[in-house]
């Protein structure tokens, strides 16, 4: 049976029904008693911008059919419930791919767009909003209203990145860029201080399409601020490319793991282990683009390791000169005795979205995963808020479970404008949470 819940599965919430949406012809369901709805196709999202306790939810994973396909052009049309998995199942053969790949292929692209997903070369092409070229918005009035750049551009804005408020997605079309094959000529290099990972990224943005770090994030002492600085470049090469992803689909968590094994002890010594293993490791290597992309995917079901309290993940913003802010976080990550089970750093670049409130900004981007400890958590969480509202940057509404009406509103200043473009009968607990009885009327 299909769970309605986010990948991180906390909040948990629950709706008062689910309808299925199996067409882009459908029309959207009465409600009967007041109740708000919004859609949920593959439930990636690790907060609750995809939960709706006490509305409806749109099952939108059957809205999944391929429209067209320009295999000259590079131009594909979709419905919104389509997985990148099936895209790029269709695509790469023919020499194209996604402009922008999340770290997950497991998502539709309605949530691709309603987040405005960011990848690895954000740097080089900034986010999913910026290729797409038209989408249609179905409101909750029965109005079916394509928009684009230059038709019902506002609300095209409003959509993208806009958390599947402004109504339902049916159907977007996005321009995909070419590429000469499936692999991705791979180099690792470990960093041992902050200040090297940021000459490594300032140096490796300038040359490889693809870059990003992963950081140690517990050890502490004379290790803080080591990892391994990964990055690549598509090539020609396909002389034994790592197996694909799907060879790999043996692992998987068939069950939610014990609640004491993620700890700060085994956590600190698995990472010491893969920091020497990667260390070690060949510092070059071809790879197809699913293990390099999506290693997680590797792993069905990877977040039941974290037990069914689930997790909580903090991903913030901050300008380049307040790169201190980073630091500060991870100290505050240390002296709180949490364990940050995995931690992501990168650069973003100044590649503009076209989305209102779309979450990257030129600047560093900290990604860290935590087990759900309740107040522990949630605490420390708001703590780390305080840093990020003082570097004036932001948190990543498709990562977030907990940030206050307050912290939202001033990371995203835009958010009243935004707000005048949503659904009056769409709502999610996320949005709910942020605005806070403070929701402005609709124009």
């Amino acid at each position: 049976m299909k769970r309605y819940e986010s990948w991180g599965r906390y909040p948990q919430a629950k709706p008062t029904r689910v309808v299925t949406i199996k067409g882009r012809s459908d029309q959207l369901p009465q409600s009967e008693h007041g109740e708000s709805m919004l859609a949920f196709a593959q439930g990636r999202s690790y907060g609750d911008t995809c939960l709706n306790d006490g509305g409806i939810l749109l099952d939108t994973a059957l809205l999944s059919g391929i429209i067209s396909f320009d295999k000259e052009r590079g131009v594909l049309r979709c419905e919104a419930g389509t997985t990148l998995a099936k895209i790029l199942d269709l695509i790469v053969p023919h020499g194209w791919f996604l402009p922008v790949a999340p770290g997950t292929k497991h998502v539709s692209v309605g949530g691709a767009i309603a987040h405005d997903v960011h990848g690895k070369n954000h740097h080089r092409v900034g986010t999913f909003g910026r290729y797409v070229k038209q989408l249609e918005v179905l409101r909750s009035s029965g109005e079916r209203l394509v928009c684009s750049s230059s038709q019902n551009a506002e609300l095209f804005r409003a959509t993208i990145a806009g958390m599947g408020l402004t109504g339902l997605i049916t159907w977007a079309e996005f321009q995909l860029q070419p590429i000469d094959g499936p692999n991705i000529a791979v180099e690792r290099l470990p960093f041992s201080s902050f200040d090297e990972f940021y000459s490594l990224a300032a140096s490796s943005d300038q040359h490889y399409e693809y870059t990003v770090a992963w950081l140690d994030a517990v050890s502490g002492g004379r290790n803080t601020g080591r990892g391994i600085f990964t990055r690549g470049n598509t090539t020609k090469d396909d002389a034994s490319p790592t197996k694909r992803t799907e060879g790999l689909r043996l692992r998987r968590m068939p069950v939610d793991a014990p609640s004491f094994i993620l700890n700060r002890l085994t956590v600190k010594a698995m990472q010491a282990l893969y920091y020497r293993a990667q260390s070690q490791q060949a510092a070059r290597e071809v790879l197809h683009y699913e293990p390099f992309l999506f290693p997680l995917d590797a792993i069905e079901n990877w977040n039941r390791i974290y037990g069914r309290r689930g997790f909580l993940q903090y991903q913030c913003v901050v300008p380049f000169d307040e790169r201190q802010a980073i630091e500060e976080i991870l100290s505050r990550i240390n002296r709180s005795g949490l364990t940050a089970v995995l931690a992501v750093l990168k650069t973003f670049g100044d590649m503009k979205s076209p989305g209102m409130l779309s979450f990257p900004q030129p600047g560093i981007t900290l990604a860290v995963d935590f087990p759900n400890q309740g107040e522990r958590t949630l605490r420390l969480l708001d703590q780390l808020d305080e840093v990020t509202v003082a570097a004036r940057g932001a948190v990543y509404p498709a990562k977030d479970a907990r940030m206050s009406a307050k912290s939202f509103q001033k990371y995203f200043p835009d958010w009243k404008s935004f707000a005048g473009y949503v659904d009056p009968k769409f709502s999610s607990s996320f949005w709910r949470r942020v605005t806070a009885n403070n929701t402005p009327c609709a124009p």
